[in-house]
């Protein structure tokens, strides 16, 4: 049977049953959710004379959930538009129309009667062969539907997403018995191409694979701190970034999570656990002490720490008052801090023995890794799984087995050993066969350590991985700012790798470099990368450097080199697609704007960021920006130039970032023939896809363009605006100076509205106004501050 979801319902809709849906109609699937009837009148309610029968006060549950969903942080929606696709109702009123959806989704409370009924009702109206699942964390899915149908049984399975489900990857499915093949197998893929999800298939146990683990080394982290006496704040200065973990660390993490959430999850494993297992998850007492005075974390204003007017402070375990916040200070952070990449760094630390610091990560660690290697055949048939789900569900750079890898398995097995650990069998069998790693990597071939042997590691055809196809294949060129890789298929692809993807003028020669190359050779050109985000833009500190040394020619030669790296990339005579993901600010939008088309990153954040350092766009970025809003424009119908001009004037002076790719459409940073990759393991590929049917389609370069501008009464009404925020207070004397420089790019300068100029001429006053900005001493003041804060300075 083939399997299609074109629409879904969510059942529950608390933050994560909301969260869900709101994901779901981000990527354009209709979604219906459904929640209890209340049983009182608000005052608000009695006060309009309603009752309890009335719709508005049946569907109230929802309908706020839905409202709730415009106000959360971070916004679980990627356009407010995702809103139109979301309907309401409730579980009594509305249940028949569950009989034309296609995926119907439980997020009630996590208690098994509860859930039982509601199945029960499902089972009365959903059509045969719609797929069921429960979004629980921990109650057994097997147990659930025991009463059940055979056909829902056999469309049945857990499908745990993690909170938020807009931005976290992991997506754990839990088949139970009854579930068919088919239905696991369409799941998998509707999850990673549909969903844009990390799918992991777990077993039905407690907390399934990532919460269980999680919990466990949360729990772990927490006994050490007790029985080493170290401090909250001391325990996450090491257990964040330095390891590889996400920089909330332990604590803030919990105090993110909800302590109150926290205690639910490992109660979940305490409850069917014994032994050892069951001591690590029965929780500390001043945890406990805590969640009954309600100090639960950020939804409650403190927790594991709060913030008050002289700083944030950290919670004492023996007091439960609020000290001064510490941080560990050994000579094995010194050394961790100046080891290159996450292995080498986490290497350090584990065999720092006798180190404060050192220790702490140790015992830390070794838990885990006992734990999971323990845990392996109950909770995952695999460690890949088991990886997989860490990284993608609690952010850990390295899963347990990779993290073991780079420790060093053979030694620090034997360490564990001298200090009375009992390892399990199989991994004692590893080492006794010879082999020292759990993953190898031949030539960019992955395999990982299975049933006595090591099995190669598959990956959705979709997901290319940069780093592993240079291993097999090498790359065509490089500098120290990008590399030209052949990705097949007659396509190329310009991989930026600088600090930060910062641009420089090694990146520039690349880039002229690759669109000569494909110009030859190729079908066309991919530029992308894998990094932490696309690019922050051009390399502020080498720009501030040349300025306070008065090298304005020098300046001026980079900021023209620029343009024409843009120039070039626009004008190629084969297609270029730009592949953006996470922050495009700057001069990362600058290479973005002017592609034949852009292949996004659902999670896009692009903007002209230049005012926040006091400068305007240099390379092309006003230009491209205000002329892929008038390409945005309908065709056949009169339109406002003046109105398109002072919409880009509004983006650029006030920096203006997306939140996500499809506000970017609506901003015009991506218009006609852009399009979005839900998954973001897929933008490669997706991009690739799109050079090859630019060029199947007979792609053929734009012809050189001649730019329409409103001229000096538009400069005139451009310059009133900022000059009225700056009598408001809410811009400086230096904001207006950057604004009367941003307008007259915008206007062609002093001429008149309707005059077409050429793309050099609004270049060269692009040009002349970011270097005549960046001589200003409170320019380079901006620059400076943001170099050192990471922060805009208002001057």
């Amino acid at each position: 049977m083939s399997y299609q979801v074109k629409n879904a319902a969510v059942l529950g809709t608390g933050v994560m049953g909301s969260a869900i849906a709101a994901h779901l109609a981000n990527i354009g699937i209709p979604v219906l959710m459904l929640d209890i009837v209340p049983r009182e009148l608000t005052n608000e309610e009695a006060s309009k004379g309603l009752t309890l029968e009335h719709p508005q006060v049946r569907n109230r549950i929802a309908a706020n959930s839905k409202k709730a969903l415009l106000k959360q942080k971070p916004s679980p929606i990627t356009s407010k538009k995702s809103l139109d696709l979301i309907r309401i109702g409730n579980l009594e009123d509305d249940l028949a129309r569950l009989t034309n959806i296609d995926w119907i989704i439980e997020v009630v409370v996590e208690n098994l009667e509860v859930k039982k009924k509601v199945f029960a009702s499902i089972d009365k109206y959903r059509k045969n062969g719609s797929i069921v699942s429960s979004n629980t964390s921990g109650i057994s899915v097997h147990d659930m539907i025991q009463d059940c149908s055979d056909d829902l049984k056999a469309h049945f399975l857990g499908t745990h997403f993690f909170n938020p489900p807009r931005y976290l990857k992991l997506l754990e499915i839990i088949p139970t018995k009854y579930t068919s093949e088919e239905v696991v197998t369409f799941m998998k893929a509707f999850g990673e191409d549909v969903l844009g999800k990390g799918v992991v298939e777990a077993k039905d146990t407690a907390n399934f694979i990532a919460n269980r683990i999680g919990t466990y080394g949360l729990l772990v982290t927490v006994q050490e701190m007790l029985k080493g006496k170290y401090s909250v704040g001391e325990v996450d200065s090491v257990t964040g970034s330095l390891i590889g973990r996400p920089k909330s660390a332990t604590f803030r993490t919990l105090d993110v999570v909800g302590l109150d959430t926290f205690i639910h999850v490992a109660n979940n494993v305490y409850n069917q656990a014994s032994g050892k297992e069951k001591e690590i998850f029965d929780v500390p007492g001043f945890m406990k002490q805590m969640n009954e005075k309600g100090w639960i974390g950020a939804k409650a204003g403190q927790g594991f720490f709060v913030k008050k007017d002289q700083g944030i402070y950290e919670i004492n375990p023996e007091t439960l008052e609020y000290d001064d916040r510490k941080k560990l200070s050994t000579p094995a952070v010194e050394l961790a801090k100046q080891q290159k990449g996450t292995r080498n760094k986490m290497k350090a630390l584990v065999n720092s023995e006798g180190d404060r610091a050192g220790d702490l990560v140790w015992n830390v660690v070794k838990s885990v890794l006992l734990y999971s290697a323990e845990l392996l055949g109950e909770i995952a048939d695999d460690i890949v799984s088991i990886d997989r789900a860490m990284k993608w569900g609690f952010g850990w750079e390295l899963g347990p087995f990779e993290t073991w890898d780079a420790i060093g398995v053979r030694d620090s097995v034997e360490r564990m050993k001298q200090e009375g650990e009992i390892i399990p069998e199989w991994v004692l069998a590893l080492l006794a066969s010879g082999n020292e790693t759990f993953y190898k990597n031949e030539n960019g071939i992955l395999s990982f350590y299975y049933k006595e042997k090591y099995k190669q590691q598959t990956f959705n055809k979709k997901e290319i991985n940069l780093k592993f196809l240079k291993e097999q294949q090498g790359v065509i060129k490089k500098n120290n700012g990008a590399s030209l890789i052949d990705l097949g298929e007659g396509v190329a692809l310009l991989e930026f790798h600088s600090k930060s993807n910062a641009l420089g003028l090694d990146t520039i020669q690349m880039v002229h470099y690759a669109v000569e190359e494909v110009e030859k050779n190729y079908e066309g050109l991919v530029i992308g990368n894998q990094g932490n985000n696309f690019s922050v833009g051009a390399n502020l500190a080498l720009m501030l450097m040349e300025a306070q040394d008065e090298n304005f020619d020098e300046l001026d030669l980079v900021i023209r080199q620029f343009q024409n790296m843009a120039m070039r990339i626009k004008y190629a005579e084969k297609p270029v697609v730009t592949a953006p993901f996470n922050m495009t600010l700057g001069g990362g939008a600058e290479v973005t704007l002017p592609a034949a088309a852009v292949q996004a990153s659902i999670e896009t954040y692009i903007g002209l960021v230049e005012v926040g350092v006091g400068l305007i766009p240099g390379g092309g970025g006003t230009k491209e920006l205000y002329l892929k809003q008038l390409r945005n424009l309908p065709k056949g119908i009169s339109f406002d130039l003046t109105k398109v001009a002072n919409d880009v004037f509004e983006k650029v002076a006030t920096a203006k970032v997306s939140t996500s790719a499809e506000e970017a459409f609506e901003s015009g940073f991506l218009g006609k023939g852009d399009s979005i990759s839900v998954n973001p393991s897929h933008v490669i590929y997706d991009a690739k896809q799109k050079v090859l049917a630019l060029r199947k389609s007979g792609y053929q370069k734009p012809k050189a363009e001649k730019i329409p501008v409103v001229g000096e009464a538009g400069y005139a009404a451009m310059v009133m605006g900022a000059k009225s925020l700056a009598y408001g207070g809410y811009a400086s004397d230096h904001d207006v100076k950057i604004a009367e420089k941003l307008a007259y790019v915008l206007s062609g300068g002093r001429i008149k509205e309707g005059t077409r100029i050429d793309e050099q001429f609004m270049l060269d006053l692009e040009r002349e106004a970011f270097l005549s900005l960046i001589g200003e001493p409170l320019t380079q003041a901006r620059m400076q501050h943001m170099l050192i804060k990471g922060k805009p300075l208002r001057n």
